[in-house]
């Protein structure tokens, strides 16, 4: 043991003159924070606190940087952060939702939060495109999975939204990994319990309003026909992006027009920038309280093919980046990301889109600073 010691001294030695300051400061900084806890506090891959905040003297959860601490060890949390049991003392809380019991097509989005935290080991700390600094500015933390009931969809749903209940009242944000959409049903019932009728951005390739399929009321094709039943939407503050192809009637979407839902059909997004629509969406839904759901399958699925019900003609990432950076300035108070199912693209390029979008998610959350 004493030899390995010296070896591990020996190479810090030699690599220690070829770092960066920052690099020194860093070994330096995790040596003192966890010497009464590591032999080896060089190799300790516990998320580090950065000592140099710009904007608070709060102590938040940052996630260790792949400069020191390689992207493929450790415990897969979303972003590499930390892990808690229940949202206490957080401000923001990733969490997922794993099931595909209420998938008309392709199952496998069980699997999507899990395939979602393992590539989200590619994000880093900033946003490079925007300057947002969420670490810096909320406690977030990966709070695991909502302990889902897979042989009974009902049963799951009382589940989801008694769950969701909980996150809420300690004031915590939640981004959600799904799991179908049928998601968006129970967790829009305990967000409208806190926070009354909200507004919807909902980012799909399909309208999800359906009122009955094979006989169920519920299903990921009927989740807001159930909402605006239950009065949890403002529907004066509901805009569904993205939706097309074929349908069951000539005009898809005469329900959501009919309920005062803003549609914008795909093919008013071909070939432009979406950043003039957010602008409009953003006046749409004022300072009230706002949720974002957004099914990867709205993205076409040459750049998302992992995903249960896929349609072509769709939007690009670019789209979906500029839709969620268009929420900046809104009174987020939950979003989703949905419908990953990872069979389906053994790349895992649409778990890691869907990872990237989340954490875009993250950064347009109320109170995030700007460098």
């Amino acid at each position: 043991m004493s030899s390995v010691l010296r070896n591990l001294r020996l190479s810090r030695s030699l690599i220690l003159p070829s770092c960066s300051r920052a690099a020194v400061n860093f070994f330096s900084l995790r040596t003192r924070q966890t010497s009464a806890l590591s032999l080896c506090s060089e190799f300790d891959t516990r998320p580090f606190i950065n000592p140099n905040r710009k904007y608070s003297g709060k102590r938040f959860n940052v996630p260790p940087s792949a400069e020191f601490v390689a992207r493929v060890s450790g415990i897969p949390t979303m972003a590499k952060l930390p892990y808690q049991e229940t949202a206490d003392g957080l401000d923001a809380a990733f969490i997922g939702v794993p099931i595909d019991t209420g998938t008309s097509n392709r199952p496998g989005a069980r699997f999507g939060p899990r395939q979602i935290r393992v590539e989200s080991a590619l994000l880093r700390s900033y946003n490079s495109g925007t300057t947002a600094a969420p670490y810096e500015s909320l406690m977030v933390a990966d709070i695991g999975d909502v302990n889902v009931n897979v042989y009974d969809l009902k049963d799951t749903c009382k589940r989801i939204r008694e769950t969701y209940r909980k996150v809420l009242a300690t004031g915590c944000i939640p981004l959600t990994m799904g799991g179908d959409h049928t998601i968006a049903y129970p967790i829009l019932q305990a967000v409208a319990e806190k926070h009354g009728p909200v507004g919807l951005i909902h980012v799909d390739a399909h309208a999800d309003t359906s009122d009955v399929v094979l006989g169920e009321k519920i299903g990921h094709g009927t989740p807001f026909r159930r909402c605006v039943e239950e009065g949890l939407l403002d529907c004066k503050r509901v805009v569904q992006i993205g939706l097309r192809g074929t349908g069951y009637s000539a005009d898809s979407y005469e329900w959501s027009r009919a309920q005062g839902f803003r549609v914008v059909q795909v093919e008013e997004c071909w070939y432009k920038s979406l950043a003039p629509l957010m602008a409009e969406v953003r006046a749409q839904m004022g300072s009230g309280p706002v949720y974002l759901s957004f099914d990867i399958d709205a993205l076409d699925p040459g750049f998302a093919p992992g995903t249960g019900t896929p349609e072509i003609a769709g939007l690009t990432p670019i789209q979906g980046v500029e839709i969620i950076r268009g929420c900046r300035g809104l009174n987020l108070v939950g979003c989703d990301l949905v419908e990953v199912s990872p069979a389906y693209d053994t790349t895992g390029n649409t778990a890691l889109t869907g990872a990237n979008l989340l954490f875009e998610m993250l950064c347009v959350l109320p109170k995030v600073k700007y460098l």
